[in-house]
């Protein structure tokens, strides 16, 4: 019988029912804090590596005589700092798991011909191509999860006597970034 209200039930404003209420509600609260500490104690040693880029040229790069980088000079991100923009080269620093995503435009007449690929260090990962067609104007990407150990370069790479297109549209971008280390 509740002293408060009459009824045979509480009606949560007794004194022994809020009592419990507020212990009930105070150990909720420390688990919560202790689950907080926790988390922020995993993450803080956490290694941060994200970055995106783009060619930011005018007009078509390339072609030139032997395979070269291509320099993504506009850069978006690049927490981390392991993408040089200087070389268009990613420098892992951490050994773990990437994700990387590039993409091609050309825009040539009369023909185009575009192929680029994602190296790591000098091993062919994937490819883009348009060497082929009755249009101008194409696009496409391609994306990756690859191990990377500390050192390891990863670029894209401009294949020789081939070009592609880039104005302030920033269509060619070269992103990446660390899944989990291992």
């Amino acid at each position: 019988m509740c002293a408060i209200g009459g009824s045979a039930s509480c009606c949560n404003i007794c004194p022994t029912n809020m009592e419990q209420r507020i212990t009930s509600l105070e150990t909720r609260l420390q688990n919560t804090e202790r689950e907080v500490q926790e988390l922020r104690r995993l993450t803080q040693g956490t290694p941060r590596v994200a970055f995106s880029a783009a060619l930011a040229g005018s007009g078509n790069t390339g072609p030139f005589m032997t395979a070269t980088p291509l320099k993504y000079k506009k850069v978006f991100s690049n927490t981390g700092n392991c993408y040089n923009p200087s070389t268009g080269i990613f420098t892992a620093t951490v050994s773990g798991m990437f994700f990387f995503r590039f993409s091609m435009f050309n825009n040539m007449t009369p023909a185009p011909n575009s192929v680029v690929s994602l190296m790591k260090n000098n091993e062919r990962l994937t490819s883009v191509w348009d060497t082929a067609a009755s249009d101008v104007h194409d696009s496409g990407s391609n994306a990756v999860v690859i191990s990377l150990k500390v050192g390891d370069n990863v670029f894209v790479q401009l294949e020789p006597n081939r070009a592609v297109y880039d104005d302030g549209m920033h269509y060619n971008t070269f992103s990446g970034f660390l899944l989990f280390p291992m």
